[in-house]
């Protein structure tokens, strides 16, 4: 059994420990909520966006034309997995690669390449500890991504389905849903999915059928509207996977300072235990002593 002073200098340790995961429990709550309001107003220019594209495509005469429209056969695939650059947020980052990892290989099974690229300096090191190349690797920004990182994705991975490298690209990221819940959402990014240009209801699409007269031509207006609309995608995968790891690191934080406390008792418990049987051993002793006096 341990000592008193053994189990005196844990418990000293499990409650510098608690004060630490509780000042993280209250740093992810705040950075929690600007990422949320960051979300919330993003939303309504995304929504914007879909709608103006949809709009230009009907009246295009012919969409054909555009690089980042074209479908082909699907020889290689880029997967896009969006984690963190830190750790200590549950299974926020092992469930995004455990993912990834999953589609890679029924990629592979229908006889296609992967290449892959990654956001997050998490994600970046487990591909590269499994053996993986990573064609490019972006880091530094996942509590705060700012819309110039993603661009700086939507631009690389454009550059490689124009180029013909790539025939498909997917993001693999945790959509956040509450503090509790981050979903794993597997999204196509590139070609752009033909629902994209059909969304809207139809009380809008009407309205954007009106009767305008486009300059330039919508045709030269949804060729600059699509390269935008990939950035927005991509900006608006690294604001959901930003909020997603701050509402993991929050519920982790908060599980390890319960986890923390419920250790303090039990030790505390043992300390009483040790410390009683001490002083039973001392009671002893003395009467033993006392008693050989006597004799």
């Amino acid at each position: 059994m341990a000592s008193v002073q053994d189990i005196k200098r844990r418990i000293r340790s499990v409650r510098n420990t608690r004060k630490i995961t509780k000042a993280m429990e209250l740093v992810a709550a705040a950075k929690l909520r600007r990422a949320e309001a960051r979300i919330e107003a993003m939303r309504p220019y995304a929504d914007r966006m879909l709608e103006l594209m949809a709009g230009t495509a009907r009246a295009s005469s012919s969409v054909r034309g555009l690089p980042l429209l074209q479908r082909r056969e699907v020889r290689t695939v880029a997967i896009v997995p969006v984690t963190g650059d830190r750790g200590l947020a549950g299974a926020f980052n092992a469930q995004v690669l455990r993912h990834a990892f999953a589609l890679g290989r029924s990629v592979r099974a229908e006889g296609s390449e992967v290449r892959w690229l990654v956001s997050g300096k998490k994600g970046r090191s487990t591909l590269r500890f499994r053996g993986h190349e990573v064609v490019q690797a972006w880091a530094g920004f996942s509590d705060a991504p700012a819309y110039a990182d993603a661009a700086a994705i939507a631009n690389r991975l454009a550059e490689l389905y124009s180029s013909g490298e790539v025939d498909r690209v997917v993001i693999v990221y945790n959509h956040f849903e509450s503090a509790l819940v981050q979903r794993v959402v597997e999204q196509d990014v590139l070609p752009i999915p033909e629902q994209v240009l059909e969304s809207g209801d139809d009380a809008k699409q009407d309205a954007l059928r009106g009767d305008f007269i486009y300059e330039p031509e919508p045709e030269q207006i949804l060729e600059r509207l699509l390269p935008v609309y990939v950035e927005t995608e991509l900006f608006r995968a690294l604001l959901e996977s930003a909020a997603s790891e701050q509402g993991a690191r929050m519920t982790a934080m908060r599980n390890a300072s319960k986890n923390a406390g419920e250790l303090i008792d039990h030790l505390t418990l043992d300390m009483n235990r040790a410390r009683q049987a001490e002083i039973t051993q001392e009671i002893l002793e003395v009467v033993a002593g006392a008693d050989a006096l006597t004799q």
